[in-house]
């Protein structure tokens, strides 16, 4: 179960939520189907509770909204993208150590 502090973003917001956001935002891009994806849930649930109120930390399922991630050329899940003034700071692509990601996810702040 995803934590309440997980965002879910959509194709239709992700202008608004991701790219013009005033603070860091990190995107999971993940499906359903994909084991890693769900191995990395603790990690993402675990990160959008400690930084709510300074980050964004959400998720993107790749089968309900396709367009970001065509657009954004994710070829493999889970592809975690850290956005910075709505420019990609960091990519993370298969399970990431938390430690690297909350660095990556620091640095951006």
């Amino acid at each position: 179960m995803a934590s309440d502090a997980v965002l879910n973003f959509t194709d239709e917001g992700f202008q608004a939520d991701v790219l013009d956001s005033d603070v860091p935002v990190l995107v999971d891009f993940w499906a359903e189907w994909c084991q890693p994806c769900k191995m990395l849930t603790p990690t993402i649930d675990a990160i959008a509770e400690e930084y709510a109120g300074r980050a964004k930390v959400g998720k993107m399922n790749i089968d309900d909204h396709k367009q970001v991630a065509l657009a954004r050329n994710i070829q493999s899940i889970p592809t975690v993208l850290i956005f910075k003034n709505g420019e990609v700071a960091q990519t993370f692509v298969g399970i990431a150590a938390k430690d690297k990601i909350t660095e990556a996810l620091d640095a951006a702040m």
